[in-house]
Parts: C-alpha cells; sequence; structure tokens
C-alpha cells in the first residue's frame, strides 16, 4: 500500500463536484418546493436501521442490495438504507399514526452494494412523495400528476412515462389458482420477457389462462394496448378494475405515457399501479413509483400508500 493510493475512492462511489452539485442542490430545492406548494410534509428518517425494521414488507430484492454493519452498542444487524420509501412507511404508520390522508416527502442519499447499471453510482440521492390514506383512483392520479410536475419543474427532455399494473396479472394467476411456487416461475419469466419458459410453465395450463399469460408480454405499447387487453383478457372483476384505473391515468397524464402490461417490477411489494418515468441522457428509469398498500400492514397498520423516487443524480445529469 503506498501513499498515492490514499484518496482513491472504492468502485462506484464518487465526489460531487461544484458545478455538478449546484445543479443537484437547485433541483433539489425547486422540487421540495412543489412538494411543500402540494402541502406535502418534510421527514428526515435515518441512514441507518435495524435489518428487520429496515427491510419490513419490500419483499427479498432490497436486501441483497442493501449493507450490513453490527451495531456497537446493542450487537444488532443494522442496515444502511438502499431505499428511503420503506422508511417514510414506517414513519406514518408509527410516529405520525394519523387517521386522515398524509402527505411526506424526503431527500436523501441512499447506497447500493452494487451499481443498479454500468454507469451507475452506488450513491444514489433519492427525491420522492408519498401519499398515505388514499385507497381511490384519486391517489393514484395525484401522485402521478406530482411526477410529471416535478419532471417539468427539472426541465428534462422528452419525458416520458410507461405505466404498469401488478393486478393484471395476480387476477389471472389468482383465478387458475396458480400455486406459489408457479406464481413465482412465471412472474420471473414475464419480467424477463422469456417467452420459452413462459410457453413452457403454462403448457398444461387451462387455455384461456394460458392465451392470457401468453399475451401480457405483447401488451406494450400506447392507449390501444388497453383496448386489446379489454377484448382479450379474462373478464375478471379485479382484472377490469385495474384497466379502468390505467384508462384514468392515461388521460390525465401531463407526458406522453405508454402502457406495460408485463412490468412487475417491485411485484412483491407494489399492489397495484406501478409507473416508470424516462428522459433523454439517462439509461434507464430517472424516476419509479406506484402503490404499495401492504407496506403499512407489515408495519402493523394497513394503510393505503402510493408515491414515487426521482433519481436526483441521474436528473442533474439530464438537465446539463
Amino acid at each position: 500500500m503506498g501513499t498515492h493510493v490514499k484518496w482513491v475512492l472504492p468502485e462506484y462511489i464518487e465526489d460531487i463536484l461544484p458545478a455538478e452539485a449546484m445543479r443537484i442542490e437547485r433541483l433539489r430545492r425547486g422540487i421540495l418546493d412543489l412538494f411543500f406548494g402540494k402541502k406535502y410534509e418534510l421527514v428526515m428518517p435515518p441512514l441507518l436501521e435495524y435489518m428487520d425494521s429496515l427491510l419490513t414488507g419490500t419483499g427479498h430484492d432490497l436486501e441483497l442490495r442493501t449493507f450490513k454493519v453490527v451495531d456497537q452498542l446493542s450487537g444488532r444487524m443494522m442496515g444502511l438504507r438502499a431505499d428511503i420509501t420503506p422508511q417514510v412507511a414506517r414513519i406514518d404508520a408509527h410516529l405520525l399514526n394519523r387517521k386522515g390522508v398524509t402527505r411526506l416527502c424526503y431527500c436523501g442519499s441512499v447506497l447500493h452494494t452494487r451499481p443498479a447499471g454500468p454507469a451507475a453510482t452506488r450513491e444514489p440521492i433519492q427525491i420522492g412523495a408519498e401519499l398515505y390514506g388514499e385507497a381511490g383512483v384519486e391517489g393514484d392520479l395525484e401522485i402521478l400528476q406530482l411526477l410529471c410536475e416535478a419532471l417539468e419543474t427539472a426541465g428534462v427532455r422528452n419525458a416520458r412515462i410507461d405505466i404498469g399494473h401488478v393486478s393484471v396479472f395476480r387476477a389471472i394467476v389468482r383465478a387458475a389458482e396458480v400455486d406459489a411456487e408457479l406464481e413465482g416461475q412465471l412472474f420471473e419469466a414475464l419480467q424477463k420477457k422469456d417467452l420459452p419458459t413462459l410457453k413452457d410453465l403454462t403448457r398444461k395450463m387451462n387455455p384461456k389462462t394460458r392465451e392470457a399469460l401468453l399475451l401480457l408480454p405483447e401488451l406494450y405499447g400506447g392507449a390501444e394496448v388497453l383496448e386489446v387487453a379489454e377484448k382479450r383478457l379474462p373478464k375478471l372483476a379485479e382484472l377490469t378494475r385495474a384497466l379502468g384505473t390505467l384508462r384514468k391515468l392515461a388521460k390525465a397524464c401531463r407526458l406522453p405515457a405508454g402502457f406495460d402490461l408485463a412490468e412487475l417490477r417491485g411485484y412483491h411489494y407494489h399492489s397495484g399501479v406501478v409507473f416508470d418515468a424516462y428522459c433523454d441522457q439517462v439509461p434507464g428509469a430517472v424516476a419509479r413509483g406506484g402503490r404499495y398498500d401492504e407496506v403499512g400492514k407489515a408495519f402493523g397498520r394497513a394503510r393505503p400508500a402510493t408515491g414515487f423516487s426521482i433519481d436526483l443524480r441521474s436528473l442533474a445529469g439530464a438537465v446539463k
């Protein structure tokens, strides 16, 4: 170990220098001011929590992204947060404990054990808004419009939103009484848009269910996707409701919207609408969001919940 490497940072971790720091700070202020104007209240959860609390209700994928350390005071395992949303859900469920609708927002660094993509950092800055206690489509509409306004405030080029709904897939597999293991395999195949595996897994299913599952990866595009889904997917109450919600969101979305009915990101975490925002200059999504009603339940207080978070460093790179 020579002296010359003392200042070298770990891979995918970097300093933010003045010009970029200023861009990030301007965006942070602009977006937080937008949130404050819509009556969202700022919270600042800690960087570090006990693992069991940090991962409550989030499913397995977050655990692999979380750095773990042992607490010198209690001997218990702690994690450095990889996502702020579950922390905000905990604050709503336990600390605020309000009866009606609660609007919260946040901005802070998160840490990932591995970069999300080849050009990504392991220390993204997350800014987001969460709406609790609003179960109807009004909540989804409010959050989607707020995301559109945040992207407009930032001045990104060619922003667009992809919208999905986990209840489309969920309704089909529940109606077919598919067991949990097969549901997991189908989910994996759909995530990867892996048609050969999907065909293989559905071979023994009833033809209507099979046809519906094989159609999902094709249901990708503009509003016409919803018409095809309406015509060709099974007439299940939960599925029809989901398509109705998507139709309302498409109408209200201020940015160009597309649909992907095989988008099941965060399937074990999300419970309804899911959306991703894209823009020029950013590989992958610049913001992600959706409904996650089950998370509060894991904290002992079932609350409707919907929200989004924006990757502020990617956003700053896009508005250079």
